[in-house]
């Protein structure tokens, strides 16, 4: 079976993923996924897909991912490897897209507007 490669993204975490048949090692940025992510909430975000397909322990997957924190990167990596194993096997969306796995994530930070302290936050307004 070949490589297969996918990119997910959140915010502004860009992953990109590498899915291969294997023994189950996820492997983010050259580190094993337990020591990359240290608590169990963002373990459960990575292996969330595969316990859904039930795929826990067949494919290998490498993980290349940066910018944004650790929950964005997270979630950047659920989406990546939800999108490999649909391409894998189409049968497997009609698992993931009930669970919300198959959708970008679209809210990004507001813009900082000149004239202002913050996106929406104003200077202190002074009457005298």
């Amino acid at each position: 079976m070949a490589v297969t490669h996918t990119i997910g993204r959140r915010k502004t975490s860009v992953a990109r993923v590498f899915l291969k048949e294997g023994k189950g090692d996820i492997v983010i940025n050259k580190k094993a996924y337990k020591e990359y992510f240290t608590t169990g909430p963002l373990h459960y975000k990575v292996e969330q897909p595969l316990q859904l397909t039930e795929n826990m322990g067949k494919y290998d997957i490498m993980v290349n991912v940066e910018g944004g924190g650790i929950t964005g990167q997270a979630e950047a990596i659920r989406l990546g490897i939800s999108r490999a194993l649909v391409e894998i096997n189409p049968e497997h969306k009609s698992l993931l897209k009930p669970e919300g796995l198959m959708t970008r994530d679209p809210r990004m930070v507001e813009r900082k507007k000149f004239g202002q302290k913050k996106a929406r936050k104003k200077f202190q307004f002074s009457k005298r």
